[in-house]
């Protein structure tokens, strides 16, 4: 296969399945750290209400399915990919790391969470995602 269609494929393939494992861990996490009593954070109207009644257990999961969905998309598209590597896993890092800001401008979560995700949940996943898949530039 052409390397260029491959490393396309690699990357939307390592996309979609942080993707994945993003929404997966975020459904999974209210059934873990259950919401705060009586909110709907299926909106971002629901969510902006709700995070007053929010505390620090509360952020875990989402933290969690921003830095794994990062990581295992990185990982996958090295994987997969025929040549620039660490250029791809660094695109699939700004990918949703500009998906975390779009969050960020919709709902106004509290500095702190913001800051543990922006420097530690996208770009140093991405650095470890193709670190752990051989870490090689080819």
């Amino acid at each position: 296969m052409n390397p260029i269609m491959r490393n396309g494929l690699a990357l939307i393939a390592g996309i979609i399945l942080g993707g994945a494992l993003n929404m997966a861990i975020v459904t999974i996490g209210p059934y873990v750290i259950p919401n705060p009593e009586g909110t709907d954070l299926t909106t971002p109207e629901g969510l902006k209400l709700a995070l007053p009644l929010m505390q620090p257990q509360h952020f875990v999961f989402p933290f969690l399915a921003h830095a794994l969905g990062t990581f295992v998309g990185a990982f996958a598209t090295i994987l997969l990919s025929a040549s620039k590597k660490q250029y791809l896993s660094w695109v699939v890092g700004f990918w949703f790391l500009m998906g975390g800001v779009a969050m960020i401008i919709i709902v106004p979560f509290p500095l702190w969470i913001i800051l543990v995700d922006i420097l530690f949940a996208y770009l140093p996943m991405a650095w470890l995602g193709w670190k752990l898949a051989g870490g090689v530039k080819r």
